[in-house]
């Protein structure tokens, strides 16, 4: 307000009255809201952007053409041409950066502290999963100097250093230890039908044994 006290008129004659201030005033309130939305969101998808920066996007939109509708529409005389003189207020850009800023500086600092020093479990499991996806895009290459990564690169060295009576349909099943214990898989070496069969339920276990 500060910055406005003098009444000062622009070019096109058009002096400083409460629409100009009230549409400043609201542009920094949607502005701080969204920032502060977008402090508080925890997990950011396409959602959350569009909901962050396109908030504000939507309002601006909103604003020039609610201020150039009359009076091709009889509704809201007194607000045209406020988006323009808005936006070429050279005040209004300044106090756009101040405003936000100040008004978001505790939270940023708080929100900066917290997490640094006093992580929730789902911070830690955030950031150990954020580390788990920047150690899996590590590219090596082979010795064609084809890019692989790294789990491409440890089961070629694997296969290198397993015998070949090693990889035969009944030997693998023996060798590698992966999977679980009751398998579901429809098309194993051992059909779960043929599981199914193998044991007479209508005995008791000792006479199985």
């Amino acid at each position: 307000m500060k910055v406005l006290e003098h009444d000062a008129v622009f070019t096109n004659g058009q002096g400083i009255d409460y629409l100009f201030v009230g549409n400043i005033v609201y542009t920094y309130v949607v502005v701080t809201v969204c920032l502060k939305a977008g402090l508080e969101t925890t997990a950011w998808t396409r959602f959350s952007h569009l909901a962050v920066w396109g908030s504000m996007l939507l309002w601006l939109v909103f604003f020039g053409i609610y201020s150039a509708i009359w009076p091709t529409f009889p509704m809201a005389p007194d607000m045209l041409g406020q988006a323009g003189m808005v936006l070429r207020c050279g005040y209004f850009w300044f106090g756009l950066f101040l405003v936000p800023t100040a008004c978001l500086v505790k939270d940023v600092a708080w929100t900066a502290a917290k997490h640094t020093y006093r992580k929730t479990l789902l911070e830690e499991v955030q950031e150990l999963e954020m580390k788990t996806r920047e150690l899996g895009k590590a590219m090596l290459r082979d010795s064609n100097g084809k890019s692989v990564n790294e789990r491409d690169h440890l089961l070629k060295r694997l296969g290198r250093k397993t015998p070949p009576s090693l990889f035969r349909a009944h030997s693998v099943q023996q060798s590698v230890s992966h999977g679980y214990a009751f398998s579901q898989e429809e098309h194993g070496v051992v059909s779960q039908s043929e599981v199914v069969r193998s044991y007479d339920t209508t005995k008791r276990r000792t006479e199985i044994e």
